[in-house]
């Protein structure tokens, strides 16, 4: 069935067209009704702990400054004066009472409301109605296990429904663990990529990681080097592919906690990880602790992604249709000792920074894809998400719709099936509309 609306996802045959990754209509249609609509990471609760801490950080193509209130609560808003526009927060993080805008000197509270104007009964005769100046508030801010996101639209179902059967996978980690942490600041980077290249590839793709990362897969020396120029070919029992009703979606490796780090880390890591899946297998099972000690590549529709175990954590925020700036944290848990946390940061930003090994390999894949839309013939031909296509299975042993295999690209269709709903819809309401039988949809996909 291909979208009511479109042509360009065909989701009972798990294609897309390539013009998703280059085209200026849909861009401008993804940043109304995605990223309007969506839940977007803004910050985690350690960045941010005290009161009047803020950071300023983007939703889609806006800037909005998140506060922490003196309740505890947090709140963001555009980062733009209500007077002539101007950016209000020229800092990238800070704690201020307030904020004053730089152009005519309207100051706001932390709480978003305006509470001075310059020579205000002077010039606007005491008539200026400051409640309805006051900045303009993000719909919802909502927390799972300390990590914040927010929503532009408040018909938007809440973030614990969003995140749907994902919970189920995440939770070892995130919650029972005993909690996560970022380590920051953020490095941040430029590519020449659209941004839903690197969101599809961490929602699913270890396919790539023999062949790609082939070089830095024998140099590091991690618990992937077996995979290294596809010398071992996959076995049955590797792992999962699981996606959701609304795109979000990861892959489970099993028993590779220590991820893409290198032999210094393994050792320890893993001691590491051992001990506390024997802890959480009397708490929460003996399978939801083995989901703890695997490693989970991770994407929260649409921009956030991150690598349980290895640590790496992302956004990728965009810039116009073919740029993208990255967003990266070391992400790491609670309880762990001050010196591992550290040793763990410092291979984060080696690996997938800046200047990571990892990340150089993908980011050269990321924008190949990209540039290459700008064919006339080629914008127009269909990419291939066909991989285990015809095998996914809902209300099985795992939650969301599985498929039983490491290597394949079931989250590939499922995050393509939401985004055509999502970028196609004008509501919330027909989203639903849209995504009453996803798990049916998917599941009986099939090649033409």
């Amino acid at each position: 069935m291909k979208d009511q609306d479109s042509n360009l996802i065909d989701v009972n045959h798990g294609t897309q067209l390539h013009k998703i990754h280059g085209d200026q209509k849909i861009f401008e249609k993804e940043l109304e009704n995605v990223f309007g609509r969506s839940w977007l990471f803004l910050t985690h609760e350690s960045i941010i702990p005290n009161h009047g801490d803020y950071i300023v950080t983007k939703m889609g193509t806006d800037e909005v400054i998140v506060s922490r209130q003196e309740n505890g609560d947090i709140k963001a808003f555009l980062n733009v004066c209500r007077h002539r526009g101007a950016q209000l927060c020229p800092n990238e993080a800070g704690n201020a009472k307030g904020f004053v805008c730089s152009y005519h000197g309207w100051g706001y509270g932390n709480t978003g409301e305006l509470q001075a104007v310059p020579f205000d009964k002077e010039v606007y005769g005491g008539l200026l109605d400051k409640c309805k100046n006051s900045l303009h508030e993000v719909a919802k801010v909502q927390s799972f296990h300390g990590f914040i996101y927010g929503c532009f639209d408040e018909d938007a179902p809440s973030l614990d429904e969003y995140f749907g059967d994902l919970k189920w996978y995440l939770e070892p980690y995130f919650e029972h663990s005993g909690g996560l942490e970022l380590i920051g600041p953020p490095a941040r980077c430029l590519i020449r990529a659209n941004w839903k290249c690197p969101s599809e590839n961490f929602v699913g793709d270890a396919y790539h990681v023999g062949w790609t990362h082939a070089s830095a897969l024998r140099t590091g020396q991690s618990v992937f080097t077996p995979l290294a120029s596809n010398s071992t070919p996959p076995t049955e029992g590797l792992g999962l592919q699981v996606t959701t009703k609304y795109g979000s979606g990861l892959g489970v490796l099993w028993d590779a906690y220590a991820g893409i780090h290198d032999s210094s880390l393994i050792d320890d890591m893993m001691q590491w990880a051992c001990t506390k899946e024997q802890q959480l297998a009397e708490k929460i099972g003996v399978v939801r602790a083995r989901i703890y000690r695997s490693h989970l590549n991770t994407t929260i529709f649409p921009n956030n992604s991150f690598l349980t175990g290895s640590g790496v954590f992302k956004t990728w925020q965009p810039i116009d249709k073919d740029t993208t700036e990255v967003y990266t944290w070391a992400m790491v848990e609670k309880d762990m000792p001050e010196e591992l946390k550290q040793r763990i940061a410092i291979s984060v930003q080696r690996t997938f920074g800046v200047a990571g090994y990892w990340e150089s390999d993908d980011n050269d894949n990321m924008e190949s894809e990209t540039y290459m839309t700008k064919g006339f013939q080629t914008k127009n031909k269909q990419l291939n998400a066909q991989m285990g296509i015809g095998n996914d299975v809902y209300n099985g042993e795992y939650p969301g719709v599985v498929g039983e295999s490491a290597i394949g690209e079931t989250s590939y269709r499922g995050y393509y099936r939401a985004y055509g709903a999502i970028v196609n819809s004008n509501s919330w309401h027909e989203i639903e509309d849209k995504s009453s039988t996803w798990a049916d949809i998917l599941t009986n996909a099939k090649t033409k």
